[in-house]
């Protein structure tokens, strides 16, 4: 069975949820003209951002640690040529 899915939603790409929040920080952002939704996007793709990286890091974890200990007793890779 499809889920069902509304065309404004196949157009747009976007799913409408619903979220509930203190009436004053609902009132508070309606006062200063914060567009909730976008707000909230903007929030929610910093923190997946965020939460990727440390997946990604715990990941690799073993990698990045063996690889550290590599620059600490052998120095970076071409070293000597560097510029900086």
């Amino acid at each position: 069975m499809k889920p069902a899915h509304s065309i404004s939603e196949k157009a747009s790409g976007k799913k409408a949820t619903n979220i509930s929040l203190a009436m004053d920080v609902y009132l508070d952002a309606k006062n200063f003209g914060i567009n909730i939704s976008q707000l909230c996007e903007q929030k929610l793709r910093e923190e997946i951002q965020k939460r990727k990286e440390q997946q990604w890091n715990e990941q690799h974890a073993d990698f990045l640690a063996a690889y550290n200990s590599v620059v600490e007793t052998e120095g970076v890779a071409l070293q000597e040529w560097r510029a900086f």
